[in-house]
């Protein structure tokens, strides 16, 4: 069983929410982008006539229409699985009201009982928290690859019908970028782009929702 200080971390860990997908999206976008990254930081400084712009990667991946969708749909399809967890948290929670409550009124037969019971049902809540998170990572992770294999190619064509010889990823933890000018950043360009490439159906986009967190592991039943 996990000590309180091990289901805080536990706790920071295992949430699934909003700044997860956004935070994937960087992580993967990074990836996606490294190549052109490293293209435009060995590129000689532009002269003049020649463009450099910037972009947020992380952003505009989320804030596409099917970056909007794909988020709405992973937190649909998630959500019976959220509700078991809270429900298996409720559980371990009443068993733990109950023997305290009871420390001076129930017989040592019921109280080992309730403590195995709780102990059973915080083993199982942590398996399935593991295996939640896990499928969540998964298929998070295949939208934003999806999303961003294709918004290289949009980047690509936007930069060379405009000009561009490099572009920034500000986004970037490794990001070589000090100041850049919002003059210079095209991320709303992109966005508008590929949702003109790519668009979703009417009407499939629904509206924005905080994403659900997991709950933490319950902490062990006390006697």
């Amino acid at each position: 069983m996990a000590a309180p200080n091990e289901s805080e971390r536990l706790h920071k860990e295992k949430k699934v929410n909003s700044s997860n997908f956004v935070r994937r999206a960087a992580l993967l976008g990074a990836c996606l982008f490294g190549a052109a990254a490293a293209q435009a930081q060995s590129a000689p400084a532009a002269g003049a006539g020649e463009k450099v712009g910037t972009i947020d990667v992380r952003s505009a991946i989320v804030t596409t229409a099917e970056g909007k969708q794909a988020s709405a749909e992973l937190q649909s399809k998630f959500a019976p699985r959220q509700t078991e967890l809270e429900n298996l948290n409720k559980q371990i929670n009443d068993i733990r009201q109950r023997l305290q409550a009871g420390a001076n009124t129930l017989s040592q037969d019921e109280q080992a009982r309730l403590q195995r019971q709780g102990e059973a049902l915080a083993r199982q809540l942590e398996r399935k928290q593991n295996e939640y998170q896990q499928d969540v990572n998964d298929e998070q992770g295949e939208v934003i690859d999806r999303i961003g294999r294709k918004m290289v190619d949009v980047l690509n064509r936007y930069a060379r019908e405009h000009g561009f010889v490099a572009v920034f990823d500000s986004s970037a933890q490794n990001s070589p970028l000090i100041y850049k000018s919002d003059q210079i950043d095209i991320t709303q360009d992109i966005i508008r782009l590929y949702d003109q490439a790519y668009p979703v159906k009417a009407g499939a986009v629904a509206p924005a929702k905080p994403a659900p967190k997991t709950p933490a592991p319950a902490a062990k039943p006390q006697q």
